[in-house]
């Protein structure tokens, strides 16, 4: 798993799969849904059916709870991806009959306390693309965005996507997020085709980035 051969932690069992999801400059994701237009505005311009697909899409990227309790880490992921057995992988949710479009968590015990005593957000991009250039499969890889945020209790959580040209695939854009609580780390990597005949859909970024954003310890009850 790239994010792993990043912080290079010992004694891991790594996550073999095309590789899980800000980098180049610090900010931090915009979550808002943009209201669709009205239907008479559709009709006028002949979009109407755009506005059909677009509604098909929400259902099915439909978002749902998923909390892991024996490992203490909680996020939303489409509710039409299947939930799919992977060696090395604590969890991992395929979209169907189109396992390359993935989302997948790894755990791992680690002697760090927080991500903080490893480097900053952009030191961990930085191994992150090195690591995934060194791959064999890799023809390119480019940082987009990075991002710092406060997750419950003040959890430090690096946010992190890039987009990596493979021979295993193609073009490809990932979403990563990683935290350290209880001297584990917790990785999370969403990977989405992003070819150019069938590019990444702004709505589909969105929900990608929703799911990004929820990964985190679940709420104290």
């Amino acid at each position: 798993m790239a994010l792993q051969l990043a912080f290079s932690f010992p004694n891991h069992n790594p996550y073999q799969q095309n590789h899980m999801l800000k980098p180049s400059s610090l900010k931090t994701f915009n979550i808002s849904t943009s209201l669709s237009p009205s239907i008479l505005v559709l009709l006028i311009t002949g979009s109407l059916q755009n506005l059909s697909n677009n509604i098909t899409l929400a259902q099915e990227l439909e978002l749902e709870r998923y909390t892991d309790s024996n490992e203490g880490f909680t996020l939303r992921r489409p509710s039409s991806y299947v939930q799919v057995d992977k060696a090395g992988a604590t969890v991992l949710f395929e979209e169907a009959n189109k396992e390359s479009n993935n989302i997948g968590v790894v755990v791992t015990p680690v002697r760090l306390t927080s991500l903080g005593e490893f480097g900053s957000p952009q030191f961990v991009a930085d191994k992150l693309i090195q690591a995934e250039k060194k791959r064999e499969s890799t023809k390119d890889a480019e940082v987009i965005s990075v991002a710092e945020r406060s997750g419950h209790g003040g959890l430090q959580v690096y946010e992190f996507e890039y987009k990596v040209d493979s021979t295993r695939g193609g073009m490809k854009m990932i979403f990563s997020a990683a935290f350290v609580s209880s001297k584990k780390l917790y990785l999370l990597n969403i990977t989405h085709s992003d070819k150019t005949e069938s590019p990444l859909e702004a709505h589909t970024r969105t929900i990608l980035e929703e799911v990004l954003n929820s990964f985190d310890l679940p709420p104290v009850t």
